[in-house]
């Protein structure tokens, strides 16, 4: 596994965020199990959340799946939430009408509506977003779901922005996304929000995952850029340069450590990124000197933070590879 860049941001001072993971009759297992798990690896590299699986069961009884293979161990659904706890709700096999019209489900809607508009964040996987939406949550909110469902979803939402074709949707602490694997993408850019970047990066190489995000949503992140490949040798060497940006790393030093020769090193590193090498190098120093920047340094200390002799040199980097300048991204104080 490959370990969390030692650049990266402390986690371990922030508090734990409760993410539940709610389960409708009829569970499609996939739905839970890879964002589930997205989360699990996350929090073993430090990200401070825990997780509950939570569905409308009594005390004892197994939550029902698709596969038709019960889950034991889960939780009722509980009477109160911590305030700063996530909702994922997951998505169930079947129609619209399918996946609303049991018992189990209805008291699922009930919840929600108790739990899911107080300001804590809600995610949907698939069809979850059908229950959300029964539940009054998705009103005026931009969302998605599952090809299959959009137009049951607009009956149940008039008034929301139901997207066609989109991974997933953000739209403040609401989150929806398409089809199964959309619910690994959308765990990834949660993990994103609630750790970093380069967390969510780790997470997808761990995973065997590409890190994605929904055509319209906010650009990537120089340190997840680059990244949506399966080239071995090149995340080696991606994972060098994000690890120790503010470093002088001679072409020679990196191809021993993607155990390439430095022709084939370049080559192979501009097919699987889209960038050279010191292109990508130099978006991960301007995100440093950005960092330090909205932090209160001066354009001086910001650029011996990323490893550049002067606030010249960051200027001159800055006016190749960005569109705004040093002076504009720096915090006022």
């Amino acid at each position: 596994m490959d370990a969390l860049p030692a650049s990266a941001p402390s986690m371990t001072s922030s508090p734990i965020t409760e993410v539940c993971f709610v389960l409708p009759p009829a569970l499609i297992l996939l739905d839970l199990a890879g964002a589930a798990d997205a989360f699990r690896i996350a929090a073993s590299m430090g990200l401070p959340v825990r997780l509950r699986l939570l569905a409308p069961i009594a005390e004892g009884e197994a939550a029902t799946t698709a596969l038709g293979v019960g889950l034991a161990g889960i939780e009722p659904l509980p009477a109160q939430l911590d305030d700063h706890a996530m909702i994922v709700v997951c998505g169930a096999t079947g129609s619209g009408e399918q996946v609303l019209s049991s018992p189990a489900s209805k008291a699922l809607v009930v919840w929600l509506q108790r739990h899911g508009g107080q300001g804590r964040r809600l995610a949907c996987v698939c069809s979850g977003a059908l229950l959300a939406a029964a539940a009054g949550l998705l009103d005026g909110r931009r969302c998605t779901t599952h090809h299959s469902l959009l137009d049951t979803l607009r009956e149940l939402a008039p008034t929301a922005e139901v997207l066609d074709s989109r991974v997933f949707v953000e739209d403040g602490e609401v989150y929806t996304s398409a089809g199964i694997t959309a619910g690994i993408d959308l765990a990834l850019h949660l993990i994103a929000g609630l750790g970093s970047s380069r967390l969510a990066a780790a997470v997808a190489r761990e995973m065997a995952v590409y890190v994605r995000r929904a055509s319209g949503d906010p650009a990537l992140s120089p340190w997840l850029e680059g990244r949506n490949h399966m080239n071995t040798a090149i995340h080696h060497v991606q994972d060098a340069l994000a690890r120790a940006p503010a470093q002088e790393w001679p072409l020679a030093r990196l191809a021993d450590i993607g155990h390439l020769s430095v022709r084939s090193l370049t080559r192979h590193f501009r097919e699987a990124s889209g960038m050279s090498i010191n292109t990508y190098h130099a978006r991960l120093r301007l995100a440093l000197a950005r960092q330090a920047l909205a932090t209160g340094d001066s354009v001086e200390r910001a650029a011996e933070r990323a490893g550049l002799g002067s606030a010249r040199q960051l200027r001159r980097l800055w006016s190749t590879h960005a569109s705004d300048s040093p002076a504009s991204a720096r915090r006022r104080r």
